[in-house]
Protein backbone atom coordinates (compact mmCIF):
# COMPACT_ATOMS: atom_id res chain seq x y z
CA UNK A 1 0.00 0.00 0.00
CA UNK A 2 2.87 2.68 1.03
CA UNK A 3 4.00 1.52 -2.76
CA UNK A 4 1.29 2.29 -4.51
CA UNK A 5 0.48 5.92 -2.31
CA UNK A 6 3.88 6.59 -3.72
CA UNK A 7 3.00 5.91 -7.34
CA UNK A 8 0.03 7.83 -6.43
CA UNK A 9 2.21 10.77 -6.15
CA UNK A 10 3.18 10.06 -10.36
CA UNK A 11 -0.78 9.76 -10.94
CA UNK A 12 -1.03 13.24 -9.38
CA UNK A 13 1.57 15.01 -11.63
CA UNK A 14 0.37 12.88 -14.69
CA UNK A 15 -3.57 13.86 -13.84
CA UNK A 16 -2.49 17.63 -13.87
CA UNK A 17 0.32 17.88 -16.72
CA UNK A 18 -0.64 15.54 -19.10
CA UNK A 19 -4.53 14.86 -18.62
CA UNK A 20 -4.14 11.38 -18.42
CA UNK A 21 -6.19 11.16 -15.50
CA UNK A 22 -3.64 8.17 -14.38
CA UNK A 23 -4.40 5.57 -16.55
CA UNK A 24 -0.80 5.57 -18.33
CA UNK A 25 0.28 4.99 -15.10
CA UNK A 26 -2.63 2.55 -12.99
CA UNK A 27 -2.84 0.15 -15.60
CA UNK A 28 0.89 -1.19 -15.44
CA UNK A 29 0.98 -0.58 -11.59
CA UNK A 30 -2.55 -2.70 -10.99
CA UNK A 31 -1.31 -5.42 -13.80
CA UNK A 32 2.13 -5.97 -11.26
CA UNK A 33 0.04 -5.93 -8.33
CA UNK A 34 -2.65 -8.44 -9.38
CA UNK A 35 -0.40 -10.34 -11.19
CA UNK A 36 -1.71 -13.47 -9.06
CA UNK A 37 -5.05 -13.30 -10.25
CA UNK A 38 -3.72 -14.42 -13.73
CA UNK A 39 -5.97 -13.52 -16.58
CA UNK A 40 -8.58 -11.22 -14.72
CA UNK A 41 -5.22 -9.21 -13.70
CA UNK A 42 -5.70 -6.88 -17.17
CA UNK A 43 -10.03 -6.64 -16.22
CA UNK A 44 -8.87 -5.59 -12.58
CA UNK A 45 -6.37 -3.02 -14.23
CA UNK A 46 -8.46 -1.41 -16.39
CA UNK A 47 -11.57 -0.84 -14.00
CA UNK A 48 -9.69 0.25 -11.42
CA UNK A 49 -7.96 2.75 -13.53
CA UNK A 50 -11.20 4.24 -14.35
CA UNK A 51 -12.05 4.27 -10.61
CA UNK A 52 -9.10 6.50 -10.26
CA UNK A 53 -9.01 8.43 -13.18
CA UNK A 54 -12.98 9.73 -12.75
CA UNK A 55 -12.00 10.88 -8.92
CA UNK A 56 -8.83 12.57 -10.30
CA UNK A 57 -10.50 13.98 -13.22
CA UNK A 58 -13.17 15.61 -11.11
CA UNK A 59 -10.77 17.04 -8.99
CA UNK A 60 -8.87 18.35 -11.54
CA UNK A 61 -11.54 19.51 -13.55
CA UNK A 62 -13.03 21.21 -10.48
CA UNK A 63 -9.86 23.39 -9.95
CA UNK A 64 -9.62 24.87 -13.76
CA UNK A 65 -10.46 28.39 -14.52
CA UNK A 66 -13.51 28.61 -16.14
CA UNK A 67 -11.73 30.28 -18.73
CA UNK A 68 -10.55 27.13 -20.17
CA UNK A 69 -13.66 24.97 -19.61
CA UNK A 70 -15.26 27.00 -21.76
CA UNK A 71 -13.37 25.69 -24.86
CA UNK A 72 -16.20 22.86 -24.15
CA UNK A 73 -19.35 25.22 -23.51
CA UNK A 74 -22.25 23.66 -25.60
CA UNK A 75 -20.51 19.92 -26.43
CA UNK A 76 -23.27 18.08 -24.92
CA UNK A 77 -23.54 16.07 -27.76
CA UNK A 78 -19.81 15.57 -27.48
CA UNK A 79 -20.14 14.67 -23.72
CA UNK A 80 -23.06 11.92 -24.70
CA UNK A 81 -21.35 9.90 -27.30
CA UNK A 82 -18.09 10.04 -25.45
CA UNK A 83 -20.37 8.32 -22.36
CA UNK A 84 -21.72 6.28 -24.42
CA UNK A 85 -18.63 5.19 -25.93
CA UNK A 86 -16.95 4.65 -22.42
CA UNK A 87 -19.81 2.30 -21.24
CA UNK A 88 -19.36 0.14 -24.91
CA UNK A 89 -15.63 -0.23 -24.01
CA UNK A 90 -15.37 -1.40 -20.26
CA UNK A 91 -18.12 -4.18 -21.68
CA UNK A 92 -16.31 -5.27 -24.31
CA UNK A 93 -13.30 -5.27 -21.82
CA UNK A 94 -14.45 -7.42 -19.30
CA UNK A 95 -15.64 -10.39 -22.44
CA UNK A 96 -12.67 -10.44 -24.56
CA UNK A 97 -9.15 -12.55 -23.57
CA UNK A 98 -6.97 -10.20 -21.76
CA UNK A 99 -4.18 -10.43 -23.92
CA UNK A 100 -6.52 -8.50 -26.26
CA UNK A 101 -6.49 -5.07 -24.62
CA UNK A 102 -2.93 -5.60 -23.17
CA UNK A 103 -1.67 -5.67 -26.31
CA UNK A 104 -3.91 -3.17 -27.95
CA UNK A 105 -2.62 -0.84 -25.04
CA UNK A 106 0.70 -1.33 -26.41
CA UNK A 107 0.03 -1.20 -30.04
CA UNK A 108 -2.26 1.91 -29.78
CA UNK A 109 0.41 3.49 -28.12
CA UNK A 110 3.43 2.76 -30.34
CA UNK A 111 1.06 4.15 -33.64
CA UNK A 112 0.37 7.46 -31.45
CA UNK A 113 3.90 7.71 -30.30
CA UNK A 114 5.24 7.32 -34.61
CA UNK A 115 1.95 9.25 -35.59
CA UNK A 116 2.93 12.15 -33.39
CA UNK A 117 6.76 12.15 -34.16
CA UNK A 118 5.76 12.13 -38.39
CA UNK A 119 2.80 13.97 -38.35
CA UNK A 120 3.02 17.73 -38.01
CA UNK A 121 1.29 20.05 -35.27
CA UNK A 122 1.98 18.55 -32.06
CA UNK A 123 5.52 19.84 -31.67
CA UNK A 124 6.32 23.18 -31.48
CA UNK A 125 7.88 24.21 -34.91
CA UNK A 126 7.27 21.18 -37.15
CA UNK A 127 4.00 22.17 -38.96
CA UNK A 128 2.11 25.10 -39.40
CA UNK A 129 1.35 27.38 -36.58
CA UNK A 130 -2.04 27.79 -36.32
CA UNK A 131 -4.45 30.41 -34.56
CA UNK A 132 -5.61 28.59 -31.25
CA UNK A 133 -9.63 27.93 -31.45
CA UNK A 134 -12.19 29.54 -29.39
CA UNK A 135 -14.09 26.66 -28.81
CA UNK A 136 -13.11 22.68 -29.45
CA UNK A 137 -15.74 22.29 -32.34
CA UNK A 138 -13.24 21.84 -35.01
CA UNK A 139 -10.64 20.29 -32.95
CA UNK A 140 -12.88 17.24 -31.53
CA UNK A 141 -16.12 16.61 -33.71
CA UNK A 142 -18.92 15.22 -32.19
CA UNK A 143 -18.30 12.12 -34.43
CA UNK A 144 -14.85 11.18 -32.57
CA UNK A 145 -17.18 10.68 -29.01
CA UNK A 146 -17.89 7.06 -29.47
CA UNK A 147 -14.60 5.76 -30.97
CA UNK A 148 -12.38 7.84 -28.48
CA UNK A 149 -14.89 6.59 -25.67
CA UNK A 150 -14.97 3.29 -26.58
CA UNK A 151 -11.16 2.69 -27.15
CA UNK A 152 -10.10 4.60 -24.06
CA UNK A 153 -12.36 2.57 -21.74
CA UNK A 154 -11.76 -0.28 -23.39
CA UNK A 155 -7.64 0.03 -22.99
CA UNK A 156 -8.23 1.65 -19.33
CA UNK A 157 -7.18 5.35 -20.60
CA UNK A 158 -8.53 8.08 -20.20
CA UNK A 159 -9.06 9.58 -23.72
CA UNK A 160 -6.43 12.06 -23.08
CA UNK A 161 -3.95 10.11 -25.94
CA UNK A 162 -6.40 11.10 -28.81
CA UNK A 163 -7.99 14.32 -27.27
CA UNK A 164 -4.86 16.08 -26.42
CA UNK A 165 -3.04 15.51 -29.77
CA UNK A 166 -6.36 16.76 -31.49
CA UNK A 167 -6.35 19.81 -29.28
CA UNK A 168 -2.81 20.58 -29.57
CA UNK A 169 -3.03 20.40 -33.66
CA UNK A 170 -6.09 22.78 -33.59
CA UNK A 171 -3.75 25.44 -32.14
CA UNK A 172 -4.05 24.81 -28.49
CA UNK A 173 -1.22 25.49 -26.00
CA UNK A 174 -0.36 21.94 -24.46
CA UNK A 175 -1.46 23.37 -20.52
CA UNK A 176 -5.03 24.18 -22.26
CA UNK A 177 -5.39 20.87 -24.30
CA UNK A 178 -4.46 18.85 -21.17
CA UNK A 179 -6.41 20.80 -18.75
CA UNK A 180 -9.67 20.12 -21.45
CA UNK A 181 -8.41 16.22 -21.52
CA UNK A 182 -10.01 16.04 -17.64
CA UNK A 183 -13.97 16.96 -18.29
CA UNK A 184 -13.54 14.56 -21.31
CA UNK A 185 -11.95 11.84 -18.58
CA UNK A 186 -15.30 11.80 -16.78
CA UNK A 187 -17.45 11.61 -19.53
CA UNK A 188 -15.65 8.08 -20.64
CA UNK A 189 -14.73 7.13 -16.92
CA UNK A 190 -18.35 7.49 -15.08
CA UNK A 191 -19.93 5.02 -17.53
CA UNK A 192 -16.60 2.69 -17.62
CA UNK A 193 -16.79 2.52 -13.84
CA UNK A 194 -20.18 1.98 -13.41
CA UNK A 195 -19.90 -1.01 -15.82
CA UNK A 196 -17.06 -2.20 -13.97
CA UNK A 197 -18.68 -2.45 -10.82
CA UNK A 198 -22.00 -3.67 -11.59
CA UNK A 199 -21.50 -6.00 -14.43
CA UNK A 200 -18.11 -7.09 -13.43
CA UNK A 201 -19.41 -9.31 -10.83
CA UNK A 202 -18.95 -13.00 -11.32
CA UNK A 203 -16.18 -12.12 -14.29
CA UNK A 204 -13.98 -11.61 -11.38
CA UNK A 205 -14.32 -12.59 -7.95
CA UNK A 206 -12.31 -12.49 -5.03
CA UNK A 207 -11.76 -10.75 -1.91
CA UNK A 208 -10.74 -7.02 -2.03
CA UNK A 209 -12.75 -6.60 -5.19
CA UNK A 210 -16.43 -4.87 -6.12
CA UNK A 211 -16.78 -5.94 -9.66
CA UNK A 212 -13.93 -5.79 -11.12
CA UNK A 213 -12.25 -2.86 -9.57
CA UNK A 214 -9.54 -3.23 -6.77
CA UNK A 215 -10.66 -0.43 -3.93
CA UNK A 216 -8.01 -1.15 -1.80
CA UNK A 217 -5.09 -0.22 -4.74
CA UNK A 218 -7.60 2.41 -5.97
CA UNK A 219 -7.95 4.44 -2.31
CA UNK A 220 -4.20 3.72 -1.81
CA UNK A 221 -3.73 5.83 -5.60
CA UNK A 222 -6.11 8.16 -4.80
CA UNK A 223 -4.10 9.03 -1.29
CA UNK A 224 -1.32 10.07 -3.19
CA UNK A 225 -2.50 11.67 -6.22
CA UNK A 226 -5.56 13.90 -4.51
CA UNK A 227 -2.92 16.26 -2.63
CA UNK A 228 -0.52 16.16 -5.37
CA UNK A 229 -3.59 17.58 -7.95
CA UNK A 230 -4.72 20.29 -5.26
CA UNK A 231 -1.01 21.51 -4.74
CA UNK A 232 -0.18 21.92 -8.66
CA UNK A 233 -3.94 23.27 -9.69
CA UNK A 234 -2.81 26.19 -6.86
CA UNK A 235 0.24 26.53 -8.02
CA UNK A 236 0.42 25.21 -11.84
CA UNK A 237 4.21 24.80 -12.94
CA UNK A 238 5.50 27.17 -15.97
CA UNK A 239 6.44 24.59 -18.77
CA UNK A 240 7.27 25.30 -22.15
CA UNK A 241 5.32 23.92 -25.04
CA UNK A 242 8.34 22.12 -26.67
CA UNK A 243 9.36 20.36 -22.91
CA UNK A 244 5.43 19.56 -21.98
CA UNK A 245 4.84 17.85 -25.26
CA UNK A 246 8.69 15.75 -25.02
CA UNK A 247 7.08 14.95 -22.03
CA UNK A 248 3.86 13.66 -23.09
CA UNK A 249 5.23 11.26 -25.38
CA UNK A 250 8.15 10.13 -23.42
CA UNK A 251 5.30 8.99 -20.85
CA UNK A 252 3.18 7.17 -23.34
CA UNK A 253 6.45 4.94 -24.36
CA UNK A 254 6.60 4.43 -20.94
CA UNK A 255 3.64 3.04 -20.10
CA UNK A 256 3.65 1.34 -23.14
CA UNK A 257 6.76 -0.60 -22.15
CA UNK A 258 5.37 -1.32 -18.66
CA UNK A 259 2.32 -2.96 -20.15
CA UNK A 260 4.27 -4.98 -22.01
CA UNK A 261 6.79 -6.29 -20.20
CA UNK A 262 3.84 -6.69 -16.66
Amino acid sequence: MLVLIFVGLAVGVTTVLFGFGGGFVTVPIILLIDAARGPDALRIAVATSALVMLVNAVIATSATRRSVLAHLRGRRTLFSLLALGGAAGAVGALFVPDVVPRWGFVIYIGITVVDLLLRPGFFPGRGPVRRPKESSDRALPDGWGIPIGGLASFLGVGGSVMTVPMMRRSGMDMGVATSLANPLTIAIAAPAMVVALVFGRGIASAPGLIGTVDVASALALLAGAIPVIVLLRRRPPKISNAVHSWAYLALLVVAAIAVAIA
